[in-house]
Formats: structure tokens, sequence, C-alpha cells
């Protein structure tokens, strides 16, 4: 089975870092690139065709959202993992329906990153259990 490759979506470069750690921990995962922002997760989704993509919501430029919605029609394989301090349940429910697979609070993301990578690899999608609100893991 080859590696899954992930493109990370994060505008802060010490958590960019912190979960590149986190990722590289793994070796059945390759990080195939780093993106800044939305519009930048746009460009290279659409070049590199990861597996999975994890994004922040809170991106300058194009937030996560808006850029997911323009990967799922340039590349409708790769699946969206949220990585985020975003906790409304109105956006956790947005996220889901427009296509995610996963949405892990960065609180906690060291238990839940793993797990949820794991969770969508398989085929299932997974959800923090810290959000509550019967959002727990589906």
């Amino acid at each position: 089975m080859s590696p899954t490759r992930i493109l990370l979506v994060e505008d802060f470069r010490p958590q960019r870092h912190l979960i590149a750690l986190l990722l590289n921990r793994n070796p059945n995962l390759v990080l195939v690139s780093e993106a800044e922002d939305g519009v930048e997760a746009v460009a290279q989704a659409q070049q590199l065709r990861p597996d999975i993509i994890l994004m922040d919501i809170a991106l300058p430029r194009l937030n996560g959202l808006d850029a997911a919605r323009q990967v799922r029609c340039l590349v409708p394989t790769a699946k969206i993992v949220f990585l985020t301090q975003e906790t409304d349940s109105d956006v956790v429910r947005e996220a889901f329906g427009m296509g995610a697979w996963g949405y892990v609070l960065k609180q906690e993301m060291g238990a839940d990153l793993p797990a949820a990578l794991d969770a969508v690899i398989q085929g299932k999608r997974f959800v923090s259990d810290g959000l509550g609100d019967g959002l727990s893991r589906r």
C-alpha cells in the first residue's frame, strides 16, 4: 500500500511546523506540500492531487470553507479534514455539508489528529469529541 499524500494548509508557521512534526511520526503519511492561505491551497491541490488536505478555516485571502468548496470541484478525490479552533456547530455542519471528512480541534490535535487521519484513510468520518452538541465522533 502506498503512503497517504497530505497537503497541509495553515497560515501560522509555528503551528504548521508542529503539525508537520506530528505527521512525520507516521511512516504511512507523506507531507507533499504546505500552503499558507486558501488561494495557495486550491492551486496546490489542483497541481499535486493529494489524498488528504488538512486545512484551517481561518485563512487569509480565501477562508478554508471557500477553498474547500473549490477543491471539491477541482479534485473530488481529495478528502478534506479541517484542523481549526472554530467550535461553532453551524460551521461544523457547514463543513460536513460541503463534503469534509474530518473536523479536528487544534487544542485536541495531539490525540485527535492521528485518530482522524486513521479514520479518514479507512473511509470513515471524524469529529473531535470536544465539539459536543451531538457532533461527537461519527
